[in-house]
Parts: structure tokens; C-alpha cells; sequence
């Protein structure tokens, strides 16, 4: 209960409007003041990730789950990077298990690899790993499970069944192509 006071105290300052909803610049900030500091369109997909009533902003509450969803990413990682800061390429596919995600091995270098060549086409510097040392910092570590994470609901939105399968027509596709964005 005491969190959700200061998070309530922290969203306040950062909503300086009062409109009851912030904005992604102003979450952006908000989270370079933590040393997390993202690309405008990492802290877009977060709001959209968490965004319920689809207004484009994050209320308190929708910040209350992506705060939940931010700790719960920074718990894994902090258990797996044993005092280093960075987490290698192994241990971040064992830390994706751990939030449950259950990519195959192919799967999860493809991810990494066409996040990579995603922003270099954008001319982008953004990556899940910027040093290209096989060592992924934690907002690294942060926008890689953004995209799983993205990935996962949009998935879900058509597997609505449950069965772990789609099937898509070429209009379906057409939408999440434009949908997978980070």
C-alpha cells in the first residue's frame, strides 16, 4: 500500500497538467530521472502495452500495471546479473524463461538479431544489445521483454482459443505487421 502512495506522489509530479494521464515524453523523462532511459518509441510501446481504455496516454492505473511489469523484469534480471550490470546473451534467454517467455533458442536470436537490423534500417542506435559484446544492460534487457511482451498480446489478440496457434488471413497480417512496432 505504502508504493502505491509514492508512485500515486511520483505520477502526480510527473502528470504536471493534472489531467489525470501522462503523456510518453512525459513518461520518457520520468524515467531518465530513475536512469532508465529509452527511446521515445520504446516508452510508446510501453503505454500502448498498458493502455486499456486506448486514449494514447497511461492513467494511474495503467501506470500501476506497467510499474508492476517493470519490477517483476528488474527482479529477474538483478537475481541473473550477479553484481555485473549486464546480463550475457545466455543468461538473458534464462531470464526470459523466468518472466515466461518460452521462445525456442532459433526463436530468441531471431528476435535479437531483427530488433537490431530493425533500427539500423531506421537509422536508429537502438538495440538489445549496444555494445554488441554480447552484454545487455538492464533498459536493454527492459525494451527486449517491451517487444516479447508487445509480441505476446498481439499474438494472444488472435489466438482466441488458447491453443497456442494462429491462423491469419493476409489482411490479419497486413495488421500486425503494422502493429509490431518498436
Amino acid at each position: 500500500m505504502e508504493n502505491a502512495v509514492v508512485l500515486r506522489e511520483w505520477f502526480d509530479r510527473v502528470d504536471a497538467g493534472r489531467t489525470g494521464n501522462i503523456t510518453a515524453p512525459q513518461l520518457q523523462s520520468a524515467l531518465a530521472v530513475g536512469n532508465l532511459e529509452f527511446p521515445l518509441s520504446v516508452v510508446q510501446q510501453m503505454i500502448r502495452m498498458h493502455d486499456f481504455d486506448r486514449n494514447g496516454t497511461m492513467s494511474f492505473e495503467e501506470f500501476l500495471a506497467l510499474n508492476k511489469f517493470l519490477q517483476k523484469v528488474q527482479s529477474v534480471f538483478s537475481t541473473l546479473e550477479r553484481g555485473h550490470g549486464f546480463l550475457n546473451l545466455e543468461e538473458v534467454y534464462e531470464a526470459l524463461i523466468k518472466l515466461g517467455f518460452s521462445l525456442d533458442s532459433p526463436a530468441f536470436y531471431t528476435v535479437c538479431e531483427h530488433h537490431y537490423l530493425f533500427n539500423t534500417m531506421l537509422g536508429r542506435s537502438q538495440s538489445f544489445d549496444k555494445s554488441k559484446k554480447g552484454m545487455v544492460r538492464l533498459d536493454e534487457f527492459i525494451s527486449l521483454c517491451i517487444f516479447v511482451q508487445s509480441a505476446r498480446n498481439l499474438f494472444n489478440s488472435f489466438d482466441t482459443n488458447k491453443q497456442g496457434r494462429v491462423t491469419l488471413d493476409f489482411n490479419q497480417f497486413v495488421y500486425c505487421s503494422a502493429n509490431c512496432r518498436i
